[in-house]
């Protein structure tokens, strides 16, 4: 479907048309028009580039899932405060320590300059696993963040986002190796 060809089409009517039917494209129609608006919205919460695209394409997913459950009247209102309370959310958790429980325990050593050498470890790997995340392109980021981080089944991020079970498989599996390779050389690159 070409967009610009419903433009005539309120928020409304596509909302209507996506009730009537259950197709996807309807939503993503709607969700073109307010692209800019969430960018926005997450610009002025979140203040970093990358984290705000990040930021818009987790409220689209968290907008779909939404949607699927219950019927929306005022879309672009809704749509904004879904975004307001995703970055709220985001960085209430900022404010938070950015390692799992799991990994401070891993840290807590008795010797205070040792803690500090592992902490500092840990720091590397996550950051390097982020940057490696990013670098996967669209399809693959997406599906591994629904399947791994979000913990979705095949059918429900088939969902989500359109792709079908292959193309889902296909995807997780390229994007884990893809990670494994760049985490490796990134590991290689730290020892020379």
């Amino acid at each position: 479907m070409s967009t610009s060809a419903f433009n005539d089409i309120t928020d409304a009517g596509l909302l209507e048309h996506y009730y009537a039917d259950g197709n996807n494209e309807w939503l993503g129609i709607l969700m073109q028009r307010y692209t800019l608006l969430l960018y926005g919205v997450c610009m002025k919460y979140l203040k970093h580039e990358e984290e705000a695209k990040d930021a818009v394409q987790q409220i689209f997913l968290k907008a779909i899932a939404e949607l699927q459950k219950y019927p929306v009247t005022y879309f672009k209102s809704w749509l904004y405060m879904v975004a307001r309370n995703y970055c709220l959310m985001q960085l209430r958790d900022r404010g938070k320590s950015t390692l799992p429980v799991t990994e401070k325990l891993m840290v807590s050593e008795p010797d205070e300059n040792n803690g500090i050498f592992h902490h500092q470890q840990k720091d590397a790997t996550f950051s390097a696993l982020n940057e490696a995340l990013e670098a996967l392109n669209t399809e693959q980021k997406q599906c591994i963040a629904l399947f791994y981080l979000q913990k979705k089944s095949y059918n429900e991020i088939a969902a989500l986002t359109g792709y079908t079970t292959m193309q889902i498989k296909s995807y997780i599996q390229n994007g884990k190796r893809n990670l494994k390779i760049s985490m490796e050389k990134k590991i290689n690159e730290n020892k020379v």
